[in-house]
């Protein structure tokens, strides 16, 4: 089969070649992917990986044949999954825990961007408990978790305060439900009960210090790559007692098939929306990833188009594959 892989160089940082089909594990599904979406924390592990490793983590299709143990969704259903690497191929084996049905009103184009940017926001707002009344500030919030959150926490009652730095972002966030937008962490007026940081570098002492009294700091990525420092004194003159997290969206109790049921349902719903920013085959990821890097897409969605076995590319239908700017892989 064909297969994306790490080049060992920054331009491309892949390529494509023949791939062996994979042999699931009993507790593993064998996809067909239909779509596939690229995260920024993807482009960063390329760029330290070795040629030949194979990346890709959020994909979308239809289970070819379903886990040897019986758990997961049954051969010919359409699922969205999380795949611990390989996905960016035409077919993966996924983890049946970590895959979720979608019916055939949410398509693949939607479904591949789901999974690391959606889970990332369900689990940060679940993390932070009751939302409801409460100020948040949320930072690089252009990408696809600030879309994602922003939607869930002004849905469930909460006053969002989103950061970015692009104008256009900003006035969809304020249609997803921001009651508020700010172009520079320090123009964020007043205090805030929760603040989500993802960028880092200078950004986390600032985003700090807008905590209230008591708040807490939810530290969920370092976009800047950054590094970051606290003072004591500033923070005991500043906001006082705070509570200060780091969370990773892969460190938690529930699996990731299941909360992504959670969220397709959400989006079955109406109640949570995934942005689309770029449709494009999955030939042209090199330049996707090159395009990412350089910071000419935000949020983009690309649906990978199926191979017919000729020996050369060529697309099933229309397909595109996901990006969900992400702050982690």
């Amino acid at each position: 089969m064909k297969a994306l892989f790490a080049t060992g160089r920054r331009e491309p940082l892949v390529s494509f070649g023949e791939a062996d089909g994979p042999r699931p594990r009993r507790d593993e599904a064998l996809v067909r992917v239909d779509a596939f979406s690229v995260n920024r924390g993807e482009m960063l592990l390329l760029e330290e990986r070795d040629p030949g490793w194979r990346p890709g983590k959020d994909i979308a299709g239809v289970v070819e044949a379903d886990a040897a143990d019986g758990a997961g969704p049954a051969a010919g259903q359409r699922v969205t999954g999380h795949a611990e690497c390989a996905g960016w191929a035409e077919y993966a084996a996924v983890p049946a825990t970590s895959l979720a049905a979608i019916p055939e009103t949410i398509s693949a184009i939607q479904a591949a961007a789901l999974p690391l940017a959606g889970l990332t926001a369900l689990r940060l707002l679940r993390l932070a408990g009751n939302v409801t009344g409460r100020r948040i500030l949320l930072t690089g919030a252009s990408g696809g978790v600030g879309h994602y959150v922003t939607e869930l926490a002004a849905a469930a009652g909460a006053e969002v305060t989103a950061v970015t730095a692009s104008a256009e972002r900003g006035r969809r966030l304020a249609e997803l439900g921001a009651a508020g937008v700010v172009h520079n962490l320090a123009a964020a007026p007043g205090r805030y009960h929760l603040v989500l940081e993802s960028t880092g570098g200078e950004n986390l002492a600032v985003a700090a210090d807008r905590l209230a009294h008591e708040g807490t700091l939810i530290w969920f990525g370092q976009a800047s790559l950054q590094p970051s420092t606290l003072s004591f004194f500033a923070l005991r003159d500043g906001p006082g007692s705070v509570t200060i997290r780091q969370f990773s969206y892969w460190d938690f109790p529930a699996s990731y098939g299941e909360d992504l049921a959670i969220l397709v349902r959400l989006v079955t719903t109406g109640r949570l929306h995934p942005e689309i920013g770029r449709v494009a085959d999955w030939a042209d990821t090199a330049a996707t990833l090159a395009d990412l890097r350089e910071r000419r897409i935000r949020v983009q969605l690309t649906e990978l188009a199926r191979l017919v076995d000729e020996g050369h590319l060529r697309p099933r239908v229309g397909a595109v594959y996901s990006l969900a700017e992400a702050a982690q892989a």
